[in-house]
């Protein structure tokens, strides 16, 4: 007779074992996946609304939430991105014809510097033109054979992004229409009380919610407030800025202010010092205070971690999932302290 602790711990490790052999079957398309989830959720009140609308119709309730979702969220990030893609040909067929001689502006702006600096730029071996000019064309020669790389990878890669897309919205749309019967599946797996599950749904859902929703919608509006106020004071590549503006709004302290002020400072060295003013002014007043104002809104105070998690598992993020990586570290960074939070709430 088969002891039955030891059928479990065997029926336990090929649980383990199938488990771990599906996620890695499906990590290709964790991107999809990820993003299919998190848009269920954040428009799983939309789904609800119209489910209590048209009754017994989830089908025609989670296709109108596909809808709404492709047309707030995913087709506003495709004409930007379009329109990013031809800001950076243009800057790069700029590039290639010689049409911008980042030599010169370096060469003008170390005469602008302070005799210190320019000591110091001396030690580098950049106090000459010539020295620039070796320094540029190096990494112009390193650029380009990154981009050239990053061309070839995203047409050899098209197929499968086109693939991914599309797997996403379809897994969105059953995530909308089945989400709760999935999560309640989920519930009766996990080993816990209904109490420590119950909070533990709650607090997780909320945690998710408010750090997508925030960080999101705070990148969309620091960006945005960027790009109008490089195009408003004529800076060149506004559309390109604002995206980086974006993407950097993801980190804290620094954030946007790794793009406005070094642009700042240089208006100020090469004599366009309203532009340099305005330009301080609006990211300091406009563009900074985004963050102090909106995300309080939208991040309740129970829910937000501290800045050096966001910074520490933004970069962690980016480093291990890519872009995805902006929304996914903070993501399991704010679980890793809800989770842990409950756990110490449970244990007292």
């Amino acid at each position: 007779m088969i002891n039955p602790r030891f059928e479990y711990r065997v029926f336990l490790f090929l649980l383990v074992l199938i488990s771990l052999a599906f996620a890695w079957i499906i990590i290709p398309f964790y991107g999809a996946i990820f993003w299919a989830i998190a848009l269920a959720i954040l428009f799983h009140p939309v789904q609800r609304y119209l489910q209590r609308r048209f009754g017994e119709h989830p089908n025609l309730s989670a296709a109108l939430t596909l809808i709404i979702c492709v047309i707030v969220a995913v087709l506003p990030i495709t004409i930007i991105s379009t329109l990013l893609i031809q800001e950076g040909v243009t800057l790069y067929t700029q590039l290639e014809a010689g049409e911008i001689d980042f030599a010169g502006l370096l060469e003008d702006f170390k005469a602008r510097l302070p005799e210190p600096l320019q000591r110091l730029l001396s030690r580098f071996g950049l106090d000459s033109q010539h020295g620039l000019r070796d320094r540029i064309a190096t990494a112009a020669m390193q650029g380009s054979q990154f981009l050239a790389t990053q061309a070839f990878n995203i047409g050899q890669n098209t197929f499968q992004f086109i693939l991914g897309f599309f797997v996403m919205l379809y897994l969105l749309f059953f995530f909308l229409r089945d989400g709760t019967v999935l999560v309640t599946q989920i519930r009766e797996a996990i080993p816990l009380s209904e109490m420590k599950k119950s909070r533990l749904f709650q607090r997780v859902t909320c945690v998710v919610q408010a750090t997508i929703k925030g960080s999101i919608v705070v990148a969309v509006i620091q960006g945005t407030l960027g790009g109008v106020i490089f195009a408003v004071l004529g800076i060149p590549r506004a559309l390109l800025w604002g995206v980086a503006m974006a993407f950097l709004s993801f980190l804290p302290a620094l954030g946007t202010g790794l793009i406005w002020g070094p642009v700042a400072l240089y208006l100020l060295l090469s004599g366009a010092i309203l532009k340099s003013v305005l330009l301080t002014a609006a990211g300091i007043f406009i563009i900074g205070l985004v963050d102090n104002i909106v995300r309080p809104i939208l991040v309740s105070k129970d829910t937000r971690i501290p800045d050096y998690l966001v910074l520490v598992s933004t970069l962690g993020g980016l480093a291990l999932f890519g872009l995805n990586g902006f929304v996914i570290g903070p993501v399991i960074a704010a679980l890793f302290v809800s989770t842990w939070s409950l756990f110490s709430y449970q244990t007292r």
